[in-house]
C-alpha cells in the first residue's frame, strides 16, 4: 500500500520524513535503517541531528545499511557515499560507526563484495525502514531502467542522465564515476517499511510514472506499488503531474 503526503515545501517535507524515521528509532531502538544519499535527504538528516541534540533521539543501538556506493571511490573521498553519510549524519549523532554499513567501492572482487553485502543485511535481520530518493528516470538506489528487476546487490553502469545529474557534485564531469554498487530491487522490497522523498518539478514525471503508471522495470520505482508499506513524501512541484496536484 502506498501512502502519499504533500508537504508545502522542502522544510516541511524533511520534517515529515524525519518524524517517520524517528518513530522507528523510538519504537525499536536497535532498528536497522536503510539510508540514502543525494540532495533530497539532507534536510531529513539535519532534522534528525537536531532532535538528537535536543535529547529526543538515541542512535546508540541503531544499525544502518546504505543503498549504494560509487565504484572506484574510497570511503575517504569527499564524493564517496561513506564520506557523505559521515558528514551529513553519522559524525553528528551517537551512532556506533562500526554499526554503519556502506558497500565497499574499492573491493578487489565486485562479485564477492555484493555477496558480502547481501549476507550482511540478512545477518542484521533485514531492514526495518528503507529511505529512498528517486532519480529523474525513476531509478531507486542506482537501479537504472532495465529489462528486469535485479534482486541482490550488484554492479551497475550508470546512465548518461544519472551521470549528468551527479556531475554538479564534482569539479569536472569526467570525474564522475560511471559505475556503482547498489542494493537490488529485491533487497529494497524486503524492507519492512519504505519511505521515499521527492522534491522539485524535475521529479514530477518520475513520481507520476512510478505511482500512477504500470509496474515495469523501465521505471524501477514502480515496483514499490507492490510493497505493503510505502510512504511517499513530496512537495507540490513533485506532485504536479499527479491527481494530487
Amino acid at each position: 500500500m502506498v501512502k502519499i503526503y504533500k508537504e508545502e515545501n522542502y522544510e516541511k517535507l524533511s520534517e515529515k520524513a524525519a518524524s517517520i524515521i524517528a518513530s522507528v528509532v523510538v519504537l525499536k531502538p536497535d532498528c536497522v535503517l536503510g539510508l540514502a544519499t543525494g540532495t533530497s535527504p539532507i534536510g531529513t538528516y539535519r532534522k534528525l541531528i537536531g532532535w538528537y541534540e535536543d535529547g529526543l533521539l538515541d542512535f546508540s543501538r541503531v544499525k544502518t545499511a546504505n543503498l549504494d556506493e560509487y565504484r572506484g571511490l574510497p570511503g575517504t573521498h569527499n564524493q564517496s557515499y561513506r564520506y557523505f553519510m559521515n558528514d551529513n549524519l553519522f559524525d553528528h549523532v551517537n551512532i556506533d560507526k562500526t554499526n554503519t554499513n556502506v558497500p565497499n567501492g574499492i573491493a578487489g572482487s565486485v562479485e564477492e563484495e555484493c555477496k558480502r553485502y547481501d549476507k550482511l543485511i540478512t545477518d542484521l535481520g533485514g531492514v526495518d525502514l528503507q529511505l529512498l530518493g528517486i532519480g529523474r528516470n525513476g531509478h531507486i538506489g542506482f537501479n537504472e531502467p532495465a529489462e528486469d528487476f535485479p534482486k541482490g546487490t550488484h554492479l551497475v553502469d550508470l546512465t548518461e542522465s544519472t551521470i549528468n545529474a551527479n556531475s554538479r557534485l564534482f569539479e569536472r564531469k569526467e570525474d564522475v564515476p560511471h559505475q556503482a554498487l547498489t542494493m537490488g530491487i529485491g533487497t529494497v522490497m524486503s524492507a519492512r517499511k519504505v519511505l521515499l522523498i521527492a522534491c522539485g518539478a524535475d521529479k514530477a514525471q518520475a513520481i507520476r510514472d512510478s505511482f500512477y503508471g504500470p509496474i515495469t522495470p523501465h521505471v524501477p520505482a514502480s515496483i514499490l506499488q507492490l510493497h505493503p508499506d510505502v510512504t511517499v513524501v513530496c512537495d507540490p512541484a513533485a506532485l504536479s503531474l499527479t491527481p494530487l496536484a
